[in-house]
């Protein structure tokens, strides 16, 4: 029988992708349908095939996107007899023209915009919160049309169950946790000479901080509880909070270190290198943390969100009791007392074979 994967927009990076890189792998002929494609090289090889938003100037600006997608979706044209949508957004609307086929949903979460603005800024300006309710009612109402439902962890299947009134099964997503321990000193890998330097000046025990540069993350409460902690800090990534990030490091009372942009091996060599990878946000599930825990180094992180899933407490990490810096600090020194522990055991649920497994018998017997 042929299949159909259904994803939102690709992109060049991040962790929606990657699952849809392993669903491709799960169904090697089935054809991938999106709103548009901004990354081509990832899936050359397959039948891509993009909506006609593509075409225009809107594929540059999701917001001004929002009110054509949903009817998109709802014309998909394709010879398939069953459908895989990985959605974050409104692609589980998806419906072939003229006919029905079993459709099974992999939520990385209700749109979070519409049903938990608190969690996402883009809930905020006034002509989104107007038209929320009725979004939600299209929304709910459109769940109910998939065959089954997978959530990528616990924390986004109560959420399902909250805004679509629909039970999920949870399917972890796929994290690169081989590559990462494939490698026992990632420092060798690093190339070039602002890099190497990079590694050089790093301070003997230092906390680490990983994400995009931008304020849910809460990078600002990784400066802050190691300040507390006493500990150097090295904050890496990139993005528009970059200069309020390096205003908060400058009053902190202990080094901080910006790495913008680093390289994979570079990512993973710093990984390896802190005393503690602590990750304050709430995230639907959380792949940093457990390519930190791949890495050999513990995680803290706040006591809310899926990525308090993705450890074990007490052994690979520390649950703090608040998502503030005092609690923080205080999970960040118990983390700094845990023995070491194997990375192997610790993300052996998250690796690629497992999701390749649990995927394809969620979808089967029709795939």
């Amino acid at each position: 029988m042929t299949g159909l994967l259904v994803h939102e927009w690709i992109e060049s990076s991040g962790g929606a992708e990657n699952v849809l890189e392993t669903m491709a792998r799960a169904f090697p002929d089935a054809g991938i349908r999106c709103l548009w494609n901004d990354a081509p090289h990832r899936f050359a090889q397959r039948d891509v095939r993009e909506t006609w938003l593509a075409g225009t100037p809107l594929r540059h600006h999701k917001a001004l996107a929002l009110p054509f997608m949903i009817p998109t979706w709802r014309r998909l044209r394709a010879d398939a007899d069953w459908m895989l949508v990985s959605s974050h957004l409104f692609a589980h609307h998806a419906r072939l023209a003229g006919r029905d086929v079993p459709k099974f949903v992999y939520a990385h979460t209700p749109a979070r915009y519409i049903w938990n603005p608190e969690l996402d800024s883009r809930g905020d300006p006034v002509a989104v919160r107007a038209v929320a309710p009725l979004l939600r009612r299209i929304d709910r109402r459109r769940a109910q049309e998939a065959t089954a439902i997978a959530a990528n962890s616990a924390f986004v299947r109560d959420r399902i169950r909250r805004a679509w009134d629909r039970d999920a099964t949870v399917i972890h997503p796929p994290v690169a946790v081989e590559r990462i321990m494939s490698r026992p000193d990632w420092r060798t890998e690093v190339t070039g000479d602002a890099e190497c330097r990079v590694l050089d000046g790093l301070p003997e025990t230092f906390v680490l901080g990983v994400s995009r540069f931008v304020p849910y993350k809460r990078l600002d409460l990784v400066i802050e509880s190691a300040a507390r902690a006493g500990l150097p800090a090295v904050v890496a990534g990139g993005g528009p909070d970059e200069a309020r990030l390096r205003a908060a490091a400058a009053s902190a009372g202990v080094p901080v270190r910006f790495v913008t942009s680093p390289s994979t091996a570079l990512l993973y060599a710093l990984m390896q290198r802190a005393a503690v990878f602590v990750f304050p946000a709430v995230e639907d599930f959380g792949i940093v943390p457990v390519e930190a825990q791949a890495a050999g180094t513990p995680v803290v992180t706040g006591p809310v969100g899926g990525q308090v899933e993705t450890y074990t407490p007490g052994v690979s990490g520390v649950t703090a009791e608040a998502a503030d810096a005092g609690a923080l600090a205080s999970a960040i020194e118990y983390a700094l007392s845990l023995a070491p522990f194997d990375p192997r055991t610790a993300v052996a649920r998250f690796g690629d074979d497992v999701f390749l497994t649990r995927i394809r018998s969620f979808v089967s017997p029709h795939a």
